[in-house]
């Protein structure tokens, strides 16, 4: 189960981040990472209508500027759209400064209050940088979606674990997830409304 969730210590390590929201009320964050797609973000506005649900997705820039109309779609469904780069940037192993100017360009393409790094993945100098008008938004549940092999019951039960008041999930609206993700988000959502959960944009 370790690798659907984030160890306490990281938290404490890098309390600047946002990794879970503090609540005593039932609320589920849900988040799509790598999108927008002409074919799989709609589906998954469809999937979230359904159940009355708000979501995040941490777009690419590069695909926003391929799909501005699915970025229209999301927008008017009342979902909220955070950074995720314009090239979804690995932060480990990208020069800083490189690193900002990529945020930026997305940024350029759409003006965002969240940003999201790829991979989970960011050196300090730039996160210090991107805080100063961004909140870091982490996670404490990994669906694993874009795993080739998934074992898909053993991610539901992760996923499903509760207590999950302010619980922040990562899903991806990508091809390489879908044939996971159309799996576990109908029935995650199923879940957590039948056991009086909401779901809000982070």
């Amino acid at each position: 189960m370790f690798k659907y969730t984030i160890p306490h210590l990281l938290r404490w390590i890098y309390p600047n981040y946002t990794w879970k929201v503090k609540t005593s009320e039932k609320v589920v964050y849900f988040t799509f990472d790598d999108g927008p797609h002409p074919e799989i973000t709609p589906w998954v506005l469809e999937q979230l209508a359904i159940y009355n649900a708000k979501a995040t997705f941490f777009m690419v820039g590069d695909n926003m500027v391929k799909y501005p109309q699915i970025v229209n779609q999301v927008q008017k469904s009342g979902c909220k759209i955070g950074n995720h780069t314009f090239n979804h940037l690995k932060g480990w192993s990208t020069e800083t400064e490189t690193y900002l100017e990529n945020f930026r360009k997305s940024e350029a393409v759409l003006e965002t209050q969240s940003f999201r790094p790829p991979y989970g993945r960011i050196k300090t100098k730039q996160a210090k940088v991107i805080l100063k008008s961004h909140q870091v938004i982490m996670w404490d549940r990994l669906s694993c979606d874009y795993e080739a092999n998934l074992n898909i019951q053993e991610s539901l039960n992760a996923m499903k674990l509760l207590p999950a008041n302010g619980s922040i999930f990562v899903f991806h609206d990508s091809e390489k997830a879908f044939h996971n993700l159309k799996i576990l988000l109908p029935q995650l959502l199923h879940f957590y409304q039948k056991n009086g959960y909401s779901f809000y944009a982070i």
